[in-house]
């Protein structure tokens, strides 16, 4: 088959399916992986359901340089109004960009092809690639496959068993028009994965000339992949979460990494120079054979800062600093009093905490804590600050 790409989507291009059952952060198979396909949620009959992981699935995703598309499962949706409202409650949500795959999961209960091929209709009018996914029996027996394979791309399955295959048997390819992926197995690895193979290069769709790290549009699950892709090993902190390299073979102190470890993802619980502690393995990893998916996103702030004025607003006081606050300043951009430090110029802190109020002496005061992060527009941040969201220049942020 030749060399594959590092980056750019080609055919032959491997890749997986995750749904909650591969966790908050999903799971590759191997390191020759360049997409997951992540489950939104789905209906079945009694109503939508929403999967909790897959934001943090599509995050994980872009956070190690893959492509992420997004699937819906589709049962027992017989009507358009139905059709409709499934598709109105999930394309809203989607996280992945513009272009991305979105496909219809179509393996079980009733079905009616007029109204498959209005949803992939929306779902094109919506900006993404619709696909259909199944068992070709299945599909052939449920619905006119014929009619939806003339006009969109689909994703068939068929296993020769089940035992670890790495690689797809193509004595067991579901043969049909315009089969763009090809799911070979559900063992990819010991324990169970999806396994699949882009036959197309359908999963190029999204991203720029296939790349990873520029997908057409924006989502919050994508920009927080990238700033986790774009922090430097050296700077992960606790709380961070990052995946054990396939590559990786010893631990730190020396002991063997299991091949059911590599992969995973773990949550960091102390960080010692060079060496990450795991929570759920309690092993600690050179930070070169870790690689973050999910950063604890917190800001810090460094400096010694002029009390320009104090405020009250009922009944507790806030301090305002004119540098770090947002043009036209206003009561978002006071800090509350309670997690302000009093001291000299040169950040000592003053034995008395009482504020001197605006009476025209000179006060400074410095912001000791870690904050989290509870949005980033342009050159501002928004971080909670005491239990309160306070907006501030990013650039004062560290």
């Amino acid at each position: 088959m030749g060399s594959i790409p590092t980056v750019h989507a080609e055919v032959g291009d491997y890749g997986v399916d995750n749904s909650v059952y591969q966790g908050a952060y999903g799971k590759f198979g191997y390191a020759k992986d360049k997409f997951m396909i992540s489950q939104i949620g789905g209906y079945t009959g009694f109503g939508t359901y929403d999967q909790s992981t897959y934001a943090t699935q599509v995050q994980s995703a872009i956070a190690q340089g893959k492509r992420a598309h997004t699937y819906v499962w589709w049962q027992n949706i017989t009507d358009y109004a139905t059709a409709d409202a499934v598709l109105d409650h999930f394309l809203p949500k989607v996280q992945t960009p513009k272009g991305s795959i979105v496909a219809l999961d179509i393996e079980s209960g009733g079905q009616n092809t007029d109204v498959i091929m209005h949803a992939l209709a929306k779902i094109k009018a919506a900006g993404y690639t619709p696909m259909v996914y199944g068992y070709k029996n299945y599909l052939v027996q449920n619905t006119d496959l014929n009619r939806i394979a003339d006009k969109y791309e689909l994703w068939l399955a068929e296993y020769p068993n089940y035992q670890v295959t790495p690689e797809p048997n193509y004595n067991y390819f579901p043969s049909f028009k315009n089969v763009g992926i090809f799911q070979f197995t559900s063992t990819y690895v010991a324990g169970g994965l999806d396994g699949n193979i882009d036959l197309s290069g359908v999963t190029d769709s999204g991203y720029k000339k296939g790349d990873a790290d520029k997908p057409k549009t924006d989502t919050p699950a994508i920009d927080k992949g990238q700033q986790a892709d774009d922090t430097d090993k050296s700077n992960v902190k606790v709380g961070d979460t990052v995946k054990v390299n396939f590559s990786a073979d010893k631990w730190a102190t020396g002991e063997d990494i299991l091949p059911s470890v590599k992969g995973q993802s773990y949550k960091v619980v102390a960080v010692d120079g060079k060496k990450l502690l795991l929570d759920g393995v309690n092993s600690w990893i050179n930070r070169n054979n870790a690689e973050i998916i999910s950063t604890k996103d917190t800001v810090q702030f460094n400096g010694v800062y002029v009390v320009d004025q104090w405020f009250v607003y009922g009944g507790k006081w806030y301090a305002r600093n004119n540098d770090m606050s947002i043009p036209v300043a206003d009561y978002n951009n006071d800090i509350p009093v309670g997690a302000i430090t009093l001291t000299d110029r040169y950040g000592n802190k003053l034995p008395s905490q009482t504020a001197q109020g605006n009476n025209g002496a000179m006060e400074y005061f410095t912001l000791d804590g870690h904050y989290k992060v509870l949005e980033r527009s342009g050159n501002a941040v928004k971080v909670q600050i005491d239990g309160e969201p306070v907006w501030l220049q990013a650039s004062f942020a560290e």
